[in-house]
């Protein structure tokens, strides 16, 4: 704990590079001057650089690019591996495993060991990887590196501690799992094929032991040749040559038949008792022509031969399809008898697996369900049923069922809104699912003691909007909201949105969503604003419009004496508002024909339409075209349900509309803001036209500005700056929209019709932000951790200032106010911070009919940097939060008794203040710095210079531990935190070295010391910040392991027994171990080590003991063996005896018998 005092004396306080005049504590040049402050702050700041680690929470989504598949039928859990190395394990709701490869190979085979809590996989580098699943968090164990050969096929028999491995090469090596050591027992290509044949099998592309004798090895070859290897005898028993490819082979329970899935789309049953050729070829896909000859078709890549007690067997493959018919979507088929049943996929089939009752491959296989994985989702089929439904999933595989464009994250939300939201949004879940239970429920989870309830809100391309229940490191969707039900279908010919976007004009760009009010607010990519009202009843409404004018209409000389002529602002209170439900949207004189011109992007329903209960859309804001250009992107919102109130900005101004009134309160350019107060000293443009922004959700061009000012600007500049000219400086007043005026006198210049700023609302996976531009490619690639000198230089080549954050909430617009009011602060991509200060009626009913009003006071603050976040601290060190309305429904039947009134609390930093005076402490951080602030004084108390090399992506004031502090995101991928209000550093890690755009734009903070971000395109990475979070995340983790006893395999009677029908064992550790196969060469693969540290110790302390715990199982089995063979063979000396004397009785019977006697 550290106590802070800072004596005001009437100084600012500067620090290096932060030596630019601040025009709120003087004359524009910065000349300091004297501010009325209080003598004395005595804050005591509780957090220090202990209560801060950063480590990955848990991982939701689909995973990115699956390669791989693997299932343990007795703990049931499910593995699924990816391309960039990631591995993900899944068991019942809440266990939720990922791990990561550090080679980043991809993974292209998956083994459990079944009931051992272990898992190899097999990766593209050529590395084999033991995990150890016995601990929440996996780790590898051991690591096999193969120098010589490519892996491209393993095969680990059930209880058997013998790993094989196929080569490219056609070799079959042997590894030991226990010990992660190559056997000196090597199964070489050319000794399993005949010394006749002149080509090379190819690659090993199977493998697997026989159900009927476990010393014979089934080896499958590219090239069609299947080879079965006797281990003992060191030979092949028999080779099979065909003429297709071969892409799998599935074996029957017994033994003695197995099924070929092949290239040509056929599938051959092949019986042991003749291998010459085989037994039987079907192309179930593929049809008799006319001339008598088979279609072709498409490879079968993979075919599973199930075998079930009560119907005949189950035969699932994936392919075969013919080729005659384009553009047919994936499919599975399954084979039940007589029965062909074919299931379409949306998306590519990556890996199948069917689901059995038995680990035993020499049992009656009982299948029960299909896993089938997608590139892009992950579903279950149900066997047991004849019209094979599918499970519900129960995990969130669906977050980029449209691509995700931006996302919000909410912690500590009010505890009625998760059940409220849950209650709407089932009302619209799918049917037609399988009754039963969710087959992969393997592991076990329970709600953690540090839980509190948390929501994700998810915004997508196809302007749908989701929200999560993320409580307790869980992810479950709770309802949806479709954005583009508030607009009319284009017809052909009227697209208005076509020429701005070409696929997705509905693109969510952000939300603002306020819990307590349930007041949610959409931006679009089409330069709308959408506002929702939350109802648990269904309404007949109609939508209002409000259309704003909010574009550059001329290309004039901008400097401070212009805006001095041409004022903005009336004095309040001259001017009242008027109610506009519709924007006037007639095209203004003197545009040009064939120039678009106040009109929207997209058309709003006008009519009244009937509304479910959940979010209803109220209001919809929408920015119009001016002579042929379209609106620019809307880069800041806010809104406040106490005030009913809504801002929003761009790179040309700013809006406030009155979202109660329906009216546009305010509407003009940045520089107007200014009035008299502009800090910088604006230059002549030059007469070169700029074009529109094309950054955003869109691709980046960097054709369209010269090196030198790209250079001048910062990324986080360009991405809401843009290349546009001058906002105009015509009057306007307060409270009347802006209503299109034409041209006073001849224009100097006119724009043509320049380019769409959006051309593809992208995910957030693809989305790029504006870089400086750089004169080759490597530094253009790593470009985004660069950012450009905040020097007053730029502002002379341009003069285009966006409005980059806004925020309300009650402060002090003036140094001479006495208490605080509402307020609207307005930051820029200059670093400028305005104040605006707002007249609002208390009174209910006055608030709905006397005007709101508003102006800017002429307040200036002055940051490096683009500024991006906004705090208020009252001046004991607590965090204020905005004023809200209390929710209440709308649609709720009018009392006439009890007339409803608005609820509205308000957190006056007036209201605490009785030890410290009055005043509070404004906390506003850019791209470049934090500074603190004493308001009403606007005296900076505090600096701290964040990043020189880089730029902060994110930053948000947040509550940790009982207190709070400032969080940041670098460019360079450095999460830090900083104290507050002193702004001391606490932390700060190098936490992603490789930033890239999608987890720019998708990186958010929340309370609790969380935060999360796109980790690919389809999955949210959550992680946390919090040293009590990292405690007590292992009790928050689900556990993978639960121990199970290991199923016994099925009493086959004596008969089968006795005349050979039970399974031959063998002893590999007598064929594979060192003694008889001696070592293998040191050079063929490489023993690497698990990991070292703590985390290693765990591992190994665990892996003792599950050593130790395994070696006790083994010796009960053994032993259990050993007594079932005791009794099977007093069970056939019994029988023996028996049969001994029936016979010797018949023989006494028939003895003296003649031959015509019987």
């Amino acid at each position: 704990m550290k106590k802070f005092r800072r004596v005001l004396d009437g100084l600012t306080t500067s620090s290096p590079g932060g030596t630019i005049g601040s025009p709120s504590c003087g004359s524009a040049a910065g000349t300091p001057t004297a501010a009325p402050t209080p003598k004395e702050i005595d804050i005591q700041e509780t957090l220090v650089s202990e209560n801060f680690q950063l480590c990955k929470t848990v991982r939701h989504g689909f995973p990115c690019q699956p390669t791989a598949l693997a299932f343990d039928p007795v703990q049931r859990l499910l593995a699924v591996g990816s391309r960039s190395g990631g591995v993900r394990i899944l068991g019942r709701p809440g266990v939720d495993c990922f791990c990561q490869h550090e080679s980043g190979a991809a993974v292209l085979q998956l083994q459990f060991l079944i009931n051992e809590g272990a898992l190899v996989t097999a990766c593209a580098d050529d590395t084999l990887h033991l995990w150890n699943l016995r601990q929440r968090r996996p780790a590898i164990l051991h690591s096999l590196k193969f120098n010589r050969e490519r892996i491209t096929f393993c095969h680990l028999p059930f209880q058997s501690k013998w790993l094989y491995v196929g080569t490219e090469r056609g070799n079959t090596h042997i590894v030991n799992i226990e010990s992660f050591i190559l056997s000196g027992y090597v199964i070489m290509w050319n000794k399993a094929i005949e010394l006749s044949t002149k080509t090379h099998p190819g690659p090993v592309v199977h493998l697997s032991d026989s159900p009927k004798d476990e010393g014979k090895l089934l080896i499958g070859f590219e090239s069609g040749t299947i080879v079965q290897w006797d281990l003992r005898g060191k030979k092949a028993d028999f080779r099979i040559y065909y003429d297709e490819a071969i892409h799998s082979v599935s074996w029957h329970h017994e033994g003695k038949q197995f099924m070929c899935s092949h290239s040509d789309g056929s599938l051959t049953l092949w019986n042991l008792r003749n291998t010459t050729k085989p037994f039987q070829v079907t192309f179930p896909h593929g049809k008799i022509q006319k001339d008598a000859r088979k279609e072709s078709c498409k490879p079968i890549l993979k075919v599973e031969y199930k075998t079930s007690r009560s119907s005949e067997p189950f035969i699932v493959f994936s392919g075969g399809l013919s080729y005659d018919k384009a553009g047919r979507r994936p499919t599975l088929t399954i084979m039940h008898g007589k029965a062909i049943t074919v299931l379409e996929m949306d998306y590519p089939i990556v890996e199948f697996m069917v689901l059995c009752e038995t680990p035993y491959n020499n049992e009656v296989q009982e299948p029960y369900a299909v896993v089938v994985l997608l590139e892009k989702d992950l579903i279950v089929v149900d066997l047991t049923q004849s019209n094979f439904p599918v499970f519900e999933n129960p995990y969130p595989m669906d977050i980029h069922e449209s691509p995700v464009t931006c996302t919000a994250y909410f912690a500590d939300c009010p505890p009625d809104i998760i059940p409220i939201l849950y209650s709407i949004g089932a009302k619209h879940k799918k049917t037609g699912y399988s009754q039963k239970e969710w087959p992969i429920s393997g592991g076990t989870w329970t709600l953690g003691s540090h839980t509190y309830p948390e929501i994700i809100i998810t915004g997508h391309a196809d302007g749908s909007i989701k929200f999560w229940d993320a409580s307790a490191i869980t992810l479950q969707m709770l309802y949806k909201v479709k954005t583009s039900k508030v607009f009319d279908k284009s017809k052909p010919g009227e697209d208005r949105a076509a020429e701005l976007v070409e696929e997705d004009p509905f693109a969510v760009q952000m939300v603002s969503w306020c819990p307590q009010s349930r007041i949610f607010c959409v931006v679009g990519i089409s330069a709308h604003i959408i506002l929702y009202r939350f109802s648990k009843y269904d309404a007949n409404t109609q939508i209002v419009s409000l259309q704003v004018r909010l574009q550059c209409e001329h290309e004039d000389v901008v400097s401070p004496s212009e805006s001095e002529n041409n004022p903005c602002f009336s004095e309040p209170g001259s001017h009242s508002p008027q109610h506009h439900h519709q924007h006037p949207a007639s095209p203004s004189s003197g545009t040009p024909e064939g120039l678009k011109d106040s009109i929207p992007c997209l058309k709003v329903k006008d009519r009244v339409v009937r509304v479910p209960p959940g979010y209803q859309a109220e209001l919809v804001i929408q920015l119009l075209w001016v002579d042929g250009e379209p609106p620019q992107q809307i880069t800041s919102l806010d809104i406040n349900s106490a005030y009913g109130l809504l801002a929003f900005g761009n790179c040309n101004g700013l809006a406030v509309v009155d979202y109660l009134q329906k009216t546009i309160l305010l509407c003009m350019s940045t520089l107007d803001l200014y009035g008299a107060a502009d800090p910088y000293q604006r230059l002549t443009r030059s007469p070169r036209r700029n074009r529109q922004s094309t950054s955003g959700l869109t691709e980046l061009s960097d054709n369209q500005q010269s090196i030198e000012m790209e250079r001048s600007k910062s990324p986080t500049s360009d991405h809401v700056n843009g290349h546009c000219t001058s906002p105009t400086s015509q009057p306007c007043s307060v409270g009347k929209p802006r209503v299109p005026m034409g041209p006073e006198g001849p224009r100097l210049t006119r724009r043509g019709p320049g380019r769409p700023p959006f051309r593809k609302a992208q995910s957030a996976a693809c989305m790029e932000i504006s870089l400086p531009v750089s004169h080759t490619e490597e530094s253009r690639e790593n470009s985004f951790s660069r950012s450009r000198s905040s020097s007053v230089s730029s502002i002379d080549r341009d003069t285009k200032e966006a409005v980059t954050t806004v925020q309300f909430g009650e402060s002090y617009g003036r140094k001479t106010d006495a208490l605080p009011t509402p307020c609207l602060w307005v930051g820029t991509s200059l670093g400028v911070v305005l104040l605006i200060p707002m007249s609002i009626p208390t009174d209910q009913e006055e608030r709905m009919d006397e005007p709101v009003t508003i102006g800017p006071s002429g307040a200036l603050l002055m940051l490096k940097g683009s500024v991006l976040r906004f705090g208020f601290l009252d001046c004991t060190g607590a965090l204020i939060q905005s004023p809200y309305e209390v929710w209440r429904d709308h649609n709720t039947p009018e009392d006439p008794d009890r007339p409803r009134r608005r609820k509205l609390v308000h957190f006056s930093p007036s209201s605490s203040q009785d030890a410290c005076g009055e005043g509070h402490l404004a906390v506003v951080c850019s791209e470049r710095q934090a500074k603190v602030f004493l308001m009403p004084s606007q005296s900076c108390l505090f600096v701290h210079n964040i990043t020189e090399s880089s730029f902060v992506l994110r930053a948000d004031v947040v509550s940790v531990c009982n207190s709070v502090c400032l969080a940041c995101f670098c460019a360079n991928g450095h999460v830090m935190t900083l104290s507050l209000p002193s702004l001391r550093p606490l932390m700060d890690v190098n936490y992603l070295p490789l930033t890239d755009m999608r987890i720019a734009r998708t990186f958010c903070f929340t309370n609790g010391g969380q935060a999360l971000y796109l980790s690919s395109p389809t999955e949210i990475q959550r992680i946390t910040y919090s040293q009590e979070m990292c405690d007590n995340l292992q009790e928050m983790l689900g556990e993978l392991f639960t121990p199970i006893e290991t199923p016994e395999a099925q009493n086959r009677g004596f008969l089968k027994g006795f005349f050979g029908g039970n399974a031959n064992t063998v002893d590999r550790e007598e064929l594979f171990g060192e003694a008889a196969a001696g070592k293998a060469s040191r050079s063929l693969a490489q023993h690497i080590p698990g990991q070292a540290g703590m985390e290693g110790m765990k591992v190994a302390a665990s892996g003792a003991v599950g050593e130790i715990a395994r070696a006790r199982i083994a010796l009960d089995e053994r032993g259990q063996r050993l007594g079932e063979l005791e009794e099977r063979t007093a069970l056939m000396m019994t029988s023996a005896e028996t049969f001994s004397k029936h016979a010797h009785e018949l023989m006494l019977k028939c003895k003296d018998k003649k031959w015509y006697q019987f």
